[in-house]
Protein backbone atom coordinates (compact mmCIF):
# COMPACT_ATOMS: atom_id res chain seq x y z
CA UNK A 1 0.00 0.00 0.00
CA UNK A 2 1.53 3.34 -0.95
CA UNK A 3 2.23 5.65 2.13
CA UNK A 4 -0.47 8.64 1.23
CA UNK A 5 -3.06 6.03 1.49
CA UNK A 6 -2.02 4.00 4.48
CA UNK A 7 -2.24 7.23 6.09
CA UNK A 8 -5.67 8.10 4.52
CA UNK A 9 -7.11 4.91 6.13
CA UNK A 10 -5.58 5.10 9.06
CA UNK A 11 -8.48 5.73 11.74
CA UNK A 12 -9.55 4.35 15.30
CA UNK A 13 -11.43 1.05 14.87
CA UNK A 14 -12.83 -0.07 18.19
CA UNK A 15 -14.56 -3.20 16.86
CA UNK A 16 -12.97 -6.19 15.89
CA UNK A 17 -13.68 -10.11 14.54
CA UNK A 18 -12.55 -13.01 16.45
CA UNK A 19 -9.68 -13.63 13.69
CA UNK A 20 -6.76 -13.56 15.55
CA UNK A 21 -3.60 -11.45 14.80
CA UNK A 22 -0.37 -13.63 13.55
CA UNK A 23 2.30 -13.19 16.04
CA UNK A 24 4.74 -12.71 12.54
CA UNK A 25 2.77 -9.25 11.57
CA UNK A 26 2.78 -8.11 15.27
CA UNK A 27 6.71 -8.39 15.47
CA UNK A 28 6.58 -6.42 12.09
CA UNK A 29 3.87 -3.85 13.66
CA UNK A 30 6.70 -3.56 16.34
CA UNK A 31 10.27 -3.59 13.87
CA UNK A 32 8.33 -0.66 11.90
CA UNK A 33 7.25 1.44 15.53
CA UNK A 34 11.09 0.66 16.88
CA UNK A 35 12.37 2.59 13.28
CA UNK A 36 10.93 6.15 14.93
CA UNK A 37 12.99 8.88 15.72
CA UNK A 38 13.49 9.26 19.76
CA UNK A 39 15.22 11.65 21.64
CA UNK A 40 19.18 11.85 21.40
CA UNK A 41 18.10 8.24 19.58
CA UNK A 42 17.19 7.06 22.95
CA UNK A 43 14.88 4.08 21.89
CA UNK A 44 13.65 4.18 25.12
CA UNK A 45 10.65 1.73 24.16
CA UNK A 46 9.36 -1.89 24.67
CA UNK A 47 6.46 -3.31 23.25
CA UNK A 48 4.36 -5.69 25.63
CA UNK A 49 2.13 -8.21 23.06
CA UNK A 50 -1.20 -9.25 25.11
CA UNK A 51 -3.49 -11.82 23.14
CA UNK A 52 -4.34 -14.13 26.25
CA UNK A 53 -8.02 -13.42 26.84
CA UNK A 54 -7.50 -14.12 30.49
CA UNK A 55 -4.72 -11.16 31.03
CA UNK A 56 -6.82 -9.01 28.91
CA UNK A 57 -10.06 -9.69 31.38
CA UNK A 58 -8.10 -9.19 34.47
CA UNK A 59 -6.61 -6.12 32.96
CA UNK A 60 -10.15 -4.85 32.52
CA UNK A 61 -11.47 -5.89 35.84
CA UNK A 62 -8.52 -3.74 37.12
CA UNK A 63 -9.35 -0.51 34.87
CA UNK A 64 -13.10 -1.19 36.16
CA UNK A 65 -12.09 -1.19 40.16
CA UNK A 66 -10.15 1.65 39.50
CA UNK A 67 -13.01 3.45 37.94
CA UNK A 68 -15.15 2.97 40.66
CA UNK A 69 -12.46 3.84 43.39
CA UNK A 70 -12.36 7.14 41.45
CA UNK A 71 -15.76 7.89 41.10
CA UNK A 72 -17.64 5.91 43.81
CA UNK A 73 -20.93 8.42 44.22
CA UNK A 74 -21.83 9.08 40.38
CA UNK A 75 -26.02 9.41 39.99
CA UNK A 76 -28.33 11.00 38.24
CA UNK A 77 -26.70 12.09 34.54
CA UNK A 78 -23.57 11.75 35.85
CA UNK A 79 -24.07 7.78 35.97
CA UNK A 80 -24.32 7.89 32.11
CA UNK A 81 -20.99 9.39 32.04
CA UNK A 82 -19.37 7.12 34.42
CA UNK A 83 -20.78 4.21 32.06
CA UNK A 84 -19.69 5.65 28.83
CA UNK A 85 -16.15 5.87 29.86
CA UNK A 86 -16.02 2.75 31.42
CA UNK A 87 -16.99 1.36 27.89
CA UNK A 88 -14.08 3.18 26.69
CA UNK A 89 -11.66 2.30 29.19
CA UNK A 90 -12.15 -1.52 29.03
CA UNK A 91 -12.89 -1.67 25.34
CA UNK A 92 -9.83 -2.79 25.13
CA UNK A 93 -10.88 -6.47 26.09
CA UNK A 94 -12.90 -7.47 23.11
CA UNK A 95 -9.50 -7.01 21.18
CA UNK A 96 -7.74 -10.34 19.41
CA UNK A 97 -4.04 -8.77 20.51
CA UNK A 98 -3.09 -5.68 22.77
CA UNK A 99 0.23 -4.14 22.70
CA UNK A 100 1.18 -2.14 26.10
CA UNK A 101 3.93 0.67 25.11
CA UNK A 102 6.43 0.98 27.85
CA UNK A 103 9.23 3.42 28.41
CA UNK A 104 12.44 3.75 30.41
CA UNK A 105 13.81 7.18 31.71
CA UNK A 106 16.48 8.99 29.62
CA UNK A 107 19.36 10.90 30.24
CA UNK A 108 19.52 14.56 28.33
CA UNK A 109 22.52 16.02 27.30
CA UNK A 110 21.40 18.80 29.06
CA UNK A 111 21.51 16.83 32.03
CA UNK A 112 25.83 17.28 32.37
CA UNK A 113 24.73 20.83 33.10
CA UNK A 114 22.20 20.33 35.93
CA UNK A 115 25.22 21.35 38.22
CA UNK A 116 25.26 24.39 37.25
CA UNK A 117 21.71 25.63 37.31
CA UNK A 118 18.74 24.62 40.01
CA UNK A 119 17.22 22.80 37.20
CA UNK A 120 16.10 19.47 37.55
CA UNK A 121 15.58 16.82 34.78
CA UNK A 122 12.16 17.01 35.15
CA UNK A 123 12.28 20.52 35.09
CA UNK A 124 13.90 20.37 31.54
CA UNK A 125 11.86 17.69 30.20
CA UNK A 126 9.23 20.02 30.93
CA UNK A 127 10.50 23.12 29.28
CA UNK A 128 11.42 20.83 26.70
CA UNK A 129 7.30 19.50 26.34
CA UNK A 130 8.43 15.92 27.29
CA UNK A 131 10.67 14.36 24.40
CA UNK A 132 10.52 11.31 25.71
CA UNK A 133 7.02 11.11 25.73
CA UNK A 134 7.06 12.80 22.21
CA UNK A 135 9.25 9.91 21.33
CA UNK A 136 6.73 7.08 22.30
CA UNK A 137 4.13 8.92 20.23
CA UNK A 138 6.05 8.60 17.12
CA UNK A 139 6.52 5.15 17.43
CA UNK A 140 3.12 4.39 18.19
CA UNK A 141 2.28 6.00 14.90
CA UNK A 142 4.63 4.05 13.04
CA UNK A 143 2.91 0.75 14.74
CA UNK A 144 -0.45 2.04 13.93
CA UNK A 145 0.25 3.11 10.05
CA UNK A 146 1.52 -0.56 9.74
CA UNK A 147 -1.30 -2.15 11.21
CA UNK A 148 -3.16 -0.32 8.27
CA UNK A 149 -0.92 -1.67 5.43
CA UNK A 150 -1.06 -5.10 6.79
CA UNK A 151 -4.44 -5.04 6.62
CA UNK A 152 -5.96 -4.14 10.26
CA UNK A 153 -7.55 -2.02 12.31
CA UNK A 154 -5.83 -0.57 15.50
CA UNK A 155 -7.31 2.14 18.37
CA UNK A 156 -4.58 4.10 20.51
CA UNK A 157 -5.71 4.29 23.99
CA UNK A 158 -5.04 5.73 27.33
CA UNK A 159 -8.13 5.96 29.40
CA UNK A 160 -6.56 2.62 31.11
CA UNK A 161 -3.39 4.03 32.30
CA UNK A 162 -5.88 5.48 34.89
CA UNK A 163 -4.41 1.85 36.76
CA UNK A 164 -1.28 2.52 35.54
CA UNK A 165 0.23 0.74 38.70
CA UNK A 166 -2.13 -2.55 38.30
CA UNK A 167 -1.71 -3.44 35.04
CA UNK A 168 2.00 -3.03 35.22
CA UNK A 169 1.76 -5.21 38.12
CA UNK A 170 -0.33 -7.66 35.64
CA UNK A 171 2.05 -7.37 32.59
CA UNK A 172 5.01 -8.00 35.25
CA UNK A 173 6.44 -4.70 33.70
CA UNK A 174 9.49 -3.93 36.15
CA UNK A 175 11.72 -0.58 36.65
CA UNK A 176 13.38 0.99 34.83
CA UNK A 177 10.10 0.19 32.68
CA UNK A 178 7.06 2.34 32.91
CA UNK A 179 4.06 2.04 30.96
CA UNK A 180 3.05 5.00 28.69
CA UNK A 181 0.12 3.65 26.40
CA UNK A 182 -1.69 1.30 24.55
CA UNK A 183 -2.89 0.07 21.03
CA UNK A 184 -5.77 -2.35 20.55
CA UNK A 185 -5.29 -4.51 17.32
CA UNK A 186 -7.42 -6.77 14.95
CA UNK A 187 -9.27 -7.15 12.02
CA UNK A 188 -11.73 -4.83 11.25
CA UNK A 189 -15.49 -5.21 11.88
CA UNK A 190 -17.42 -3.84 8.65
CA UNK A 191 -15.61 -1.38 6.63
CA UNK A 192 -14.01 1.74 8.57
CA UNK A 193 -14.68 4.70 7.35
CA UNK A 194 -11.79 7.62 8.29
CA UNK A 195 -13.82 10.53 10.38
CA UNK A 196 -13.23 14.25 8.76
CA UNK A 197 -10.22 15.88 9.06
CA UNK A 198 -9.52 19.18 8.86
CA UNK A 199 -8.35 20.81 5.45
CA UNK A 200 -5.23 21.77 4.79
CA UNK A 201 -5.78 25.32 4.67
CA UNK A 202 -7.40 25.24 8.11
CA UNK A 203 -4.06 23.90 9.90
CA UNK A 204 -1.27 25.08 6.95
CA UNK A 205 0.46 28.72 8.47
CA UNK A 206 3.31 29.68 6.48
CA UNK A 207 5.59 31.76 8.81
CA UNK A 208 7.19 34.40 6.36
Amino acid sequence: MELNETIAKRTSVRNFTDEDVSIDDLKEMVRCAGLAPSINNSQPWKFYVITNQNILQAMAKAVQMKIDELFPDVSGKDANVKATINIFSTIFVKAPAVIAVAATPYEALSDKLLSHTKLTHDDLNVLRFYPDIQSIGASVENLLLSAVDLGYGACWLSGMLIARTELQEILKIETPYRLITFVAIGKPEGKPVPKKKKKVEEIFQLIE
